[in-house]
Parts: C-alpha cells; sequence; structure tokens
C-alpha cells in the first residue's frame, strides 16, 4: 500500500468503518472548515509558541508539546463529535456484552470517553518517533478487541517530509511478538484542516521532518470508558470550562457512568456533580443505564 484511503467528511459512515477496520487508518479530507482551525490557532498557537522542547527522546527534543486542550480552547466541539470520528468509535468500541447477574441474563454495552488531547509540533532536525501502538499503554493484548480510537487534526500542512504521523496499515491485526519496521510504514499526506484516524492497535509515529518548516496536527483520542484515562481530565479541565460545552463533550470528558457500573460518584451518574451548585454540588439524579450495576453487592 503506497497511501492510505482517503474520504471526505461527507463520506458514508459504514464505509470509513469498515476500512477502519481492515487497514487500522484512514485519512479524512476537509476534516474541519477554515474558521473552526484558525479558531483552534488563536487559542492554542500561543500555549505552543510559549513552550519548550519536550525533554526526552521519546516525546522528542525537537517537538513542542501542548495538552488539556480542552480547558484551553471551547472550539473542540466539531472535532471530537464529528461524526466519522465519533461515528466510528462508536461503531468500533461500543460493541454489546452478555453477561449473567443470578439468573438474568443482560446485554451491556459500555460507553467512550476523551482519554488524551495534545497538540504535537515537530520542528527541523526532529528524528523519526519509534513506532508504538497507543493501546500499549493499558496493556492490551493483539490481536484483540479495539479500546481506542485516536484522530490526528492537520493544523498545518502533513507531508513525506516535515513529519507527516508513519502508519503501517493492517499492523493492529498483528499479533505481540511481530516487531514494526520503519520501511513498511507509510508517511501521512494531508492538508490543513484534514484529519487522520487510527486504532490504537495501529503502529505509528511521528515522522523526521527535514524542512524549515514546523509541522503541527492536534490529536484526541477516545477510550473505552471502563479504562482509566490517559490523560486526567479531571485535573486538566476545570468545572468551568467542562461547562462550556454541551452535554455530549462534558459525558465524554468523563462525567458519565459506563454500564454496568463504572465511574460513579455517590452511587449516582457523575454528571450530577455539573448541575449542583458547586464544585461538590449534587443536584437530581442522572439519568442512569437500566442495566447499571452501581451499589450492587
Amino acid at each position: 500500500m503506497t497511501d492510505l484511503i482517503r474520504f471526505t467528511s461527507e463520506a458514508d459512515l459504514d464505509e470509513v468503518v469498515e476500512a477502519l477496520e481492515q487497514d487500522g487508518a484512514v485519512v479524512i479530507e476537509d476534516f474541519v472548515d477554515r474558521s473552526v482551525l484558525e479558531g483552534l490557532w488563536a487559542d492554542l498557537g500561543p500555549a505552543l509558541d510559549a513552550c519548550a522542547y519536550c525533554d526526552n527522546w521519546y516525546d522528542g527534543r525537537r517537538t513542542r508539546r501542548v495538552s488539556s486542550l480542552f480547558n484551553r480552547t471551547k472550539r473542540l466541539t466539531p472535532v471530537v463529535t464529528h461524526p466519522l470520528f465519533l461515528g466510528s468509535a462508536r461503531a468500533i468500541m461500543q460493541k454489546p456484552l452478555t453477561m449473567w447477574i443470578g439468573r438474568s441474563r443482560q446485554q451491556i454495552t459500555p460507553n467512550i470517553q476523551i482519554s488524551t488531547t495534545q497538540v504535537i509540533q515537530i520542528h527541523h532536525g526532529q528524528g523519526r518517533q519509534p513506532l508504538h501502538r497507543d493501546d500499549a499503554l493499558h496493556l492490551r493484548r493483539h490481536p484483540g478487541p479495539t479500546s481506542r480510537v485516536q484522530l490526528m487534526l492537520a493544523m498545518s500542512e502533513f507531508t513525506a517530509e516535515n513529519g507527516g504521523t508513519m502508519i503501517i496499515p493492517g499492523s493492529h491485526h498483528w499479533d505481540d511478538e511481530r516487531a514494526p519496521d520503519v520501511k513498511e510504514a507509510i508517511p501521512t499526506v494531508m492538508a490543513p484542516g484534514s484529519g487522520l484516524i487510527w486504532l490504537g492497535g495501529v503502529y505509528h509515529g511521528g515522522g523526521k521532518n527535514t524542512t524549515q518548516e514546523p509541522r503541527t496536527g492536534m490529536t484526541i483520542a477516545l477510550d473505552l470508558g471502563n479504562l482509566r484515562q490517559e490523560e486526567n481530565q479531571y485535573l486538566a479541565v476545570s468545572r468551568e470550562q467542562v461547562l462550556a460545552y454541551p452535554m455530549e463533550v462534558r459525558r465524554l470528558l468523563g462525567y458519565d457512568r459506563c454500564p454496568p457500573g463504572v465511574g460513579w460518584y455517590e452511587q449516582q451518574d457523575p454528571y450530577v456533580v455539573l448541575e449542583g451548585d458547586g464544585p461538590g454540588g449534587v443536584g437530581p439524579r442522572g439519568a442512569g443505564d437500566a442495566t447499571d450495576l452501581a451499589g450492587a453487592v
């Protein structure tokens, strides 16, 4: 394969999901429009300019990284709720499981959550990042069910020369004994505003930048709701900033309960914390899932 499969933002979700399950990664052209991209630059660019280079070889000594993105901007709703990103994540990860509760056979569907956020800017002289799987953070075994779907939004042009994210298509199907080889990796080439979506089991890494211009991308990962978030969103994002987003995004940030009962607060849907009058205030009981087992003994 010489290039990743490409779609437009108007593509059929089922076709995108099929390509992701087959190749592990796709490019969505015109993922966001120019106004969204300009707004993100206005909010996040100053923090990036003020940020020092990373201090370790893995993150890149000629690379700048800024996190806590939902605390730095209120403009991420069209990114994280994009139908082809959020829709793919739901279709691939939110698959029902069956379990017995006593003599009752129940079907449980997990939810998903925002796990990590970063703006990553690769500068001249940065070498290739080691190829890796992001779901290794949760010690996942391969091949196996997908527990992460991730986005890299191109905030600048991505090319083979400036560090466009390197992807090994189909590597999510490999077992854990097969090592990645950079010769198998394809550099992501895409225009500003385009998005790369890939699965957590895919080997990937930032590319080498031999140009004079930095390559800037913004990444957001969606994980299964029963796993710990890579970035602690409860510390990264203030309550005030969480409330600046619509309910769907608030729940994705972690103010939700994953069936059958992970993440509850006082045996309730944690969303009640946002409905209360103060940081620890509790309002009326949230809408829990009928199959939730929180508090069961």
